[in-house]
């Protein structure tokens, strides 16, 4: 089996930089309207996330006599388990697979529980909303909305919001789960989405609020997001058929 690094043409000692990149490179040539497939580019997404997550093993140098003084304790160092693997800020150690060490003067991230209000796009015509309504949420909870429509839930810690909403029973649309769609686009109008993943959303679109909840991660312990706004101008043309991704799933 290839190693994660060699899905994404990788070195064992590449930066976040350089994974970046290579994910971005990797995605798009394995997207199923580029030529690739669906089961391609699960395959890329679940690469990428397990080496920014440590969890990958770098791939085995190519003449292992050249690293035999790296075996044993060294080793060891190097994975973790002894002194830290980062020598400076953004760089990694050769053979470490883990994320760089966050800056004291980066804001947290790590995830929180979140309670997120959320409201439904799709009915603010019917009531003559606008969504750049300062006071939308508070029309939307007392005009005894369907729970589809409007309601609360409560994100847990490493829940993206596509998987907290479903998890709570709701069917949100998406399509890819891997960032390279729009049908899965959510306005965030308070609080936070923590995303690591390069995605197909514009800086402009990003500046406006928009994110994706397929890989979006709730970091505030309050949020309110406007969803289903994927037919919004600029996202319309941003989306994929979904039907093309349930029926790679229902072949696996």
């Amino acid at each position: 089996m290839d190693s994660p690094y060699d899905v994404l043409g990788l070195d064992a000692d590449a930066d976040d930089t350089e994974i970046e990149r290579a994910y971005r490179r990797r995605v798009k040539e394995a997207h199923p309207d580029r030529g690739g497939s669906a089961e391609e580019f699960r395959r890329v997404r679940e690469a990428y996330e397990a080496v920014v997550s440590g969890e990958a093993a770098p791939p085995k140098p190519v003449d292992p006599e050249a690293d035999g003084a790296d075996s044993g304790a060294d080793a060891t160092e190097r994975n973790g388990r002894g002194s830290p693997a980062t020598d400076t800020a953004g760089t990694r150690a050769p053979g470490h697979g883990g994320r760089r060490a966050r800056d004291p003067d980066e804001p947290d991230r790590r995830p929180t529980n979140s309670r997120v209000e959320y409201l439904n796009y799709e009915v603010l015509s019917d009531h003559g909303w606008e969504v750049d309504d300062p006071d939308l949420f508070e029309k939307a909870a007392a005009a005894d909305l369907a729970p589809d429509d409007y309601g609360q839930f409560l994100a847990q810690p490493g829940e993206t919001l596509l998987e907290a909403a479903e998890n709570r029973g709701y069917a949100w649309p998406f399509a890819c789960r891997g960032g390279a769609c729009a049908n899965c686009a959510v306005l965030v109008a308070d609080g936070s989405l923590d995303s690591t993943v390069d995605n197909i959303l514009s800086d402009d679109m990003v500046a406006d609020g928009f994110r994706l909840s397929c890989i979006g991660r709730p970091v505030t312990e309050d949020m309110r997001v406007v969803y289903n706004v994927k037919h919004l101008p600029g996202l319309d043309e941003l989306r994929l058929p979904a039907d093309r991704f349930e029926r790679a799933r229902a072949d696996d």
